[in-house]
């Protein structure tokens, strides 16, 4: 028998099946925000109150009202509602919520495609929101991996290596006939258990030599494998690939990490931070919105606060809030997370204590994404002592600085390393290198044999030089 669907937009819900797709590719919904989706689109138009959303969704419980509005936002965040000024759920205040935009019905024969939306040989993870301002990187990475077989994404702390990755190896996946694989490598505390982590994802028996038995299964595949977070295994990671790419030939590498593997065959894709409008415009809401950081914030606000709308009075302040967390993805979602205790414009006035302000993350984000600090101490916490102490060092620095002064403020009297210590930090996305510095010269005196003309500012992880230690 065929399945009710319900069409809207670029998505079509199909409720037997408790499926929902975005251009005919699943979109993973949490169990209760589905349920409010679907009593929503079966009365498009209608406002629905809240104690009968609350009684569809939670038929055998007793919730709070709280309870409906977060699963209400995941609903927007997941739908990308606000996004090109599409809207779905609105907020009638007093009342309920209704499903505001167009809906077909349609009769759909049953799914044969698994749910999840994988198919069969891969275990990409399906994405909860839209990626915002990336689909020039995304398009540029998945054309350079089909000439390269081994690509990192290195990038600062919350910047969206992880999203990025996900979304290129999606892009690609149809070029390879056993599938794309991902291995999020987060969780692991020893180096040693990176190829089990890997013939897990893969689904391959553990041996008694776990590298061996990867690279005999995989001899003879067509496969991506994405190893996801690299910097705290990072030497472990580096060795696999290397064994990987040179025993299976038809097997490709994307790599995530806060530094580079530096393994044989990789090239580096810096991942920067957002789009920022110039200081030098004063910008109205609708002009403001086509930088990919604004957009960003506002996107996530709609979803998260009820009745939100980005006004022209309050582009100032999301500007100060955008320009002072540098256009980081997670910085400003967790920004997002406070805009409904402080309003927009307070929020602004307290960007400057953000390590004590930004503290709302995911309930299930990974410890390290869900405070701006915790982001912050990962990177931090791997580092040797000595760069530590110059990072610590550094920290004086407000905005910018030479090298020159880099060397003059953190070196200790007798030591000669510092120039390394600093291009190391670079190295590991925790201060970024401006290659549009004016003073050539002081560069070159400190470094022989390194390209010249860099000024060094602190990354947008180190949020300009406020680290304290």
């Amino acid at each position: 028998m065929d399945d009710e669907a319900f069409v809207f937009g670029s998505f079509r819900l199909i409720p037997a099946q408790r499926m929902l797709l975005e251009d005919g590719k699943p979109l993973r919904l949490g169990s209760r925000a589905f349920d409010i989706l679907v009593t929503l689109v079966e009365s498009a138009g209608d406002t629905i109150p809240r104690d009968k959303l609350i009684a569809r969704t939670w038929p055998d419980t007793v919730v709070e009202e709280g309870a409906l509005r977060v699963h209400v936002a995941a609903l927007r965040r997941a739908l990308g509602d606000g996004r090109a000024g599409r809207r779905y759920v609105a907020n009638n205040p007093g009342r309920g919520y209704a499903f505001v935009a167009p809906v077909t019905c349609e009769h759909t024969p049953p799914a044969t495609a698994r749910p999840n939306g994988a198919a069969a040989g891969d275990n990409l993870p399906a994405p909860l929101t839209r990626i915002v301002g990336r689909d020039e990187v995304i398009a540029a990475l998945a054309t350079q991996l089909a000439r390269r077989r081994f690509l990192t994404i290195v990038g600062a702390g919350g910047i969206g290596k992880t999203t990025v990755a996900v979304a290129v190896a999606s892009a690609v996946r149809a070029s390879y006939k056993d599938g794309a694989w991902f291995v999020g490598l987060a969780s692991l505390s020893d180096p040693d258990l990176v190829p089990s982590a890997l013939g897990a994802a893969l689904g391959i028996q553990p041996g008694a030599n776990p590298v061996q038995g990867l690279t005999a299964w995989l001899r003879d595949k067509a496969a991506l494998i994405v190893l996801d977070n690299c910097e705290h295994v990072i030497d472990a990671a580096a060795a696999l690939v290397e064994t990987v790419l040179k025993a299976a030939p038809g097997v490709s590498i994307l790599t995530t990490s806060r530094e580079p593997l530096r393994a044989e065959g990789e090239t580096l894709h810096r991942l920067a931070a957002l789009e920022l409008p110039p200081h030098s415009v004063d910008f109205a809401a609708g002009d403001a919105l086509h930088y990919s950081a604004v957009e960003l914030f506002n996107e996530r606000a709609m979803a998260a606060v009820d009745g939100f709308a980005l006004a022209d009075a309050d582009v100032p302040a999301v500007l100060e809030i955008c320009r002072r967390l540098d256009g980081i993805p997670l910085a400003l979602e967790l920004a997002v997370a406070r805009v409904d205790v402080f309003g927009v414009r307070d929020l602004a006035g307290h960007i400057d204590d953000r390590f004590h302000v930004l503290t709302g993350g995911r309930r299930t984000a990974l410890p390290r994404h869900q405070t701006l600090g915790a982001a912050l101490d990962w990177s931090y916490q791997l580092l040797p002592e000595e760069e530590r102490a110059v990072l610590r060092r550094l920290s004086v620095f407000a905005g910018d600085f030479a090298l020159e002064a880099a060397v003059a403020v953190a070196a200790e009297p007798s030591s000669s390393d510092i120039v390394d210590h600093v291009a190391n930090l670079v190295s590991k996305s925790l201060v970024a290198a401006d290659s549009q510095a004016e003073w050539l010269a002081i560069y070159g005196r400190h470094l022989d044999n390194v390209r010249t003309g860099l000024d060094w500012a602190f990354s947008p992880e180190v949020i300009r030089g406020s680290v304290s230690r």
